[in-house]
């Protein structure tokens, strides 16, 4: 009789702990995983292959197409949104859903660790600082949130809590840093919103470091492509910690969840994201011969697919696009028309060199323009206009033209006989 009133009980918290699990899951920014656990997983995964692969194809996403396309074929994906950006120009190569907001899950940390490296370049942090971890930040151990295991009421340097939030996505380490500079999470969280809007990340708001679930938590394909653009344009001393595999600390070693770091060695970065509600999400950058590109995944349905989903929208931008330089960098491009100087004229060149990525077997034309009443004195590498690419009608990018030379502004008697010349028209 005690035999079956345990197994009765124990058939009960079963039931419970799988009707809660995904409750719980859902305030995760992703699921840590060991690497010895990963390999068990690995070998597990064999023999359960059937059984996963039907779960998956019943949760997948009818597949998304592009509604954005700079080039032909672009593949449609299964999920909620997706990005291709050229990192040079920042051109979208091709996207569904990009503005769309959404849940970003530990997508969230990019901005987390761009304010810290920010914060390192400027000075204001020392790598050498160190963090204090308190009861808000501190992870209790438990499988339902992804930690770096940063032990209670301890400290850690501030490069080690980059790499804990960058390589481990943890929690722990995202609030530390946040309480740490900005005094809360909340705090934290305005710093956040204020870099977003200077980026122009317009559909993104912020409430925390971390990516945890709150309705008002959302972002977008394109803002989160922005932000990535921005780690690495700015962050050259930094965005090497994007690629790194692993990270040790406190005696636990952690694997960087980017499983195309480990397959793909043009990958590089940037980072994977998972909760319940936002899906698995990944924003990954390759750099293949001179060109980088950035793609976004939100909100698909396994980490396999987000992995399998970045492969197929890279392969397509590698094999679509190529880098085309429509102006030699030295060349004179046009003469722009200038009032009231002592010169009439000025010519214009490029502001510095100009790379574009188009479709492959493409013409690029160009067309120049020059801001309108231009007048002396202008300085030498002054911006006075802009040349604008297009392929098949279709804008592919621009770049600013500047002045080649001084031009001083005339004297008075000269500046009055160009009034009257301009008065009559000649």
């Amino acid at each position: 009789m005690h035999i079956k009133t345990f197994s009765l009980l124990s058939l009960f918290f079963a039931i419970a702990a799988g009707t809660l699990g995904p409750t719980s899951a859902s305030f995760a920014a992703k699921h840590p995983e060991s690497k010895i656990a990963a390999a068990k997983k690995a070998v597990t995964s064999k023999k359960a292959a059937p059984g996963k692969k039907a779960a998956a194809a019943t949760n997948a996403l009818p597949p998304l197409a592009a509604q954005v396309a700079l080039a032909d074929n672009a593949p449609a994906l299964p999920a909620k949104a997706w990005l291709l950006m050229d990192f040079d120009s920042g051109q979208v190569l091709a996207s569904a859903n990009q503005d769309e907001a959404l849940p970003p899950a530990s997508l969230t940390k990019m901005m987390t660790s761009y304010i810290v490296e920010q914060a390192l370049r400027s000075g204001k942090l020392k790598p050498t600082d160190l963090v204090s971890v308190s009861e808000n930040a501190w992870c209790r151990g438990t499988s339902a949130e992804s930690c770096m295991y940063l032990p209670l009421n301890s400290q850690a340097t501030v490069i080690d809590i980059l790499r804990g939030i960058i390589v481990q996505s943890g929690n722990d380490a995202s609030k530390a840093i946040a309480e740490h500079m900005a005094g809360s999470e909340a705090g934290f969280a305005k710093l956040m919103n204020a870099e977003a809007q200077r980026l122009g990340m317009t559909k993104t708001t912020f409430v925390n470091p971390t990516g945890l679930p709150d309705p008002a938590h959302k972002s977008s394909a394109r803002d989160l492509a922005i932000l990535a653009r921005a780690i690495i344009q700015d962050g050259a001393e930094y965005y090497p910690l994007y690629a790194e595999r692993e990270f040790k600390y406190n005696g636990i070693k952690q694997g960087n969840r980017n499983a195309l770091l480990y397959t793909d060695p043009t990958v590089d970065g940037l980072k994977t994201g998972h909760t319940a509600e936002a899906g698995y999400c990944l924003v990954t950058s390759a750099k293949r011969n001179e060109m980088r590109l950035i793609s976004v995944i939100l909100n698909t349905h396994s980490a396999q697919a987000r992995a399998d989903q970045t492969r197929e929208l890279l392969a397509w931008g590698y094999s679509q696009f190529e880098k085309a330089t429509p102006i030699p960098p030295t060349a004179v491009v046009a003469t722009a028309k200038v009032g009231f100087g002592k010169a009439d004229t000025v010519p214009a060149v490029l502001g510095g060199p100009w790379m574009l990525t188009v479709p492959r077997g493409q013409q690029v034309q160009t067309t120049v323009e020059f801001k309108p009443g231009l007048e002396a004195p202008i300085a030498k590498g002054t911006v006075i206009g802009k040349v604008v690419a297009t392929s098949k009608g279709k804008p592919v990018g621009e770049t600013p033209l500047v002045a080649q030379t001084e031009v001083e502004r005339s004297g008075l008697l000269l500046r009055a006989w160009q009034h009257v010349t301009h008065l009559f028209g000649h």
